[in-house]
């Protein structure tokens, strides 16, 4: 019976324990990318974590669905990422990098002018798309989504390029590995969506078509990343960004069969539904239970005791935590102690300063104030 503080290893990435830190935007790097100089500290304070996935992480230009996200597509981004890895390492924690396009759910202004790319150009639903812009007064807001169009064939493959290139800049920075996402409505997942995927070439049509863009990201990232430190998460049943699959089941019951044999460190299951008080947990794991038997990671808005719960079952290898390692950045601490848990403040998860981002207390730091008091 295995422990939430017990260590493991997702492929060949060793944890000292199976709390992960989910992937969480935080929208704090350059007009060009760069990653803000206060993340080292941001990130190596929850290195406690078993494994750190970092906020999703632009492969190139054309993929931006919140200002300011970080990218790994340039020298100058890669060498900023290596003050965090480093950081992390030198606390002892474990880091891989998110890569992430975000298609359809973008818009123009953040993309140099250009109309965002997508499998087949569907535009019925722009309403739906979750596009964040930081404005001129410092607000971070929601913004308009532009009408996308569909990719050609080269533009396709320059995509899945660009995903070799930024894994083997993750390499280069240190990182441990790299997460590919595949979820919540971005561009993996757009092309797994039968209903936003109505291409009638080699990436469309079939399962097997709409996963070709999947596949040929493994392939171009093995090239610079041992499978093994691949991790891929996928959020089957996710309204979030309207991908709108009417029978997910059945698609991600066929990608639960190529992954038996990928050979890849991890699966990371994501409820995105949970984050609106409509989890889809019990439907999900099923799917892959049954077919995939490699490491599984899951994130669904779990309390630290369902976590407790689901690792001494055996239903997942891993718990990862967003909110609660947002706000406490010594989770694995805290659980150990029952608690308290700092609640997240309703300002500075996306954009701004340090406020929000650097000024949750410890559990040590509270019980200092305690003793003041």
């Amino acid at each position: 019976m295995a422990d939430l503080f017990e260590s493991t290893a997702l492929g060949d990435i060793d944890l000292a324990n199976r709390t992960v830190m989910a992937p969480m935007t935080r929208s704090r790097a350059d007009e060009r990318g760069l990653i803000n100089s206060s993340a080292s500290e941001y990130y190596g304070s929850r290195a406690s974590a078993g494994l750190i996935v970092t906020e999703g992480i632009n492969v190139g230009p054309m993929s931006n669905a919140f200002d300011r996200a970080p990218g790994l597509w340039t020298d100058e981004q890669t060498e900023a990422w290596k003050a965090v890895v480093g950081r992390v390492h030198e606390e002892g924690g474990r880091i891989v990098a998110q890569l992430w396009h975000g298609g359809r759910a973008s818009a123009r202004g953040l993309l140099s002018d250009e109309q965002p790319l997508s499998p087949s150009g569907v535009n019925d639903d722009l309403d739906r798309l979750q596009v964040w812009a930081l404005l001129a007064n410092g607000a971070y807001v929601r913004i308009a989504a532009t009408p996308s169009r569909a990719m050609t064939v080269r533009e396709i493959q320059d995509a899945v390029n660009e995903f070799g290139v930024a894994a083997a800049n993750a390499a280069r920075a240190g990182f441990d590995g790299v997460e590919i996402h595949g979820a919540n409505g971005y561009l993996v997942h757009q092309f797994l969506s039968p209903t936003i995927n109505l291409r009638t070439d080699g990436y469309g049509g079939s399962i097997e078509g709409r996963s070709r863009l999947l596949l040929e990201i493994v392939s171009a990232i093995s090239d610079a990343i041992p499978r093994s430190r691949i991790g891929l998460r996928l959020s089957p049943f996710a309204d979030y960004n309207s991908t709108r699959d009417p029978n997910p089941e059945g698609t991600y019951g066929r990608l639960a069969e190529w992954l038996r044999t990928a050979g890849l460190a991890y699966l990371h299951l994501a409820d995105t539904n949970a984050w609106t008080g409509a989890p889809d947990y019990g439907r999900m794991l099923p799917i892959f239970r049954d077919l995939y038997r490699g490491p599984l990671v899951v994130n669904a808005g779990i309390t630290p005791e369902r976590a407790v719960e689901i690792v001494r079952s055996g239903e997942a290898d891993a718990v990862a935590f967003g909110r609660l390692f947002l706000a406490n950045p010594d989770l694995p601490a805290r659980i150990r102690a029952g608690g308290p848990y700092n609640a997240p403040q309703p300002f500075g998860i996306y954009g701004g300063s340090n406020s929000g981002y650097l000024d949750y207390p410890s559990l040590e730091a509270d019980a200092k104030e305690i003793a003041r008091d």
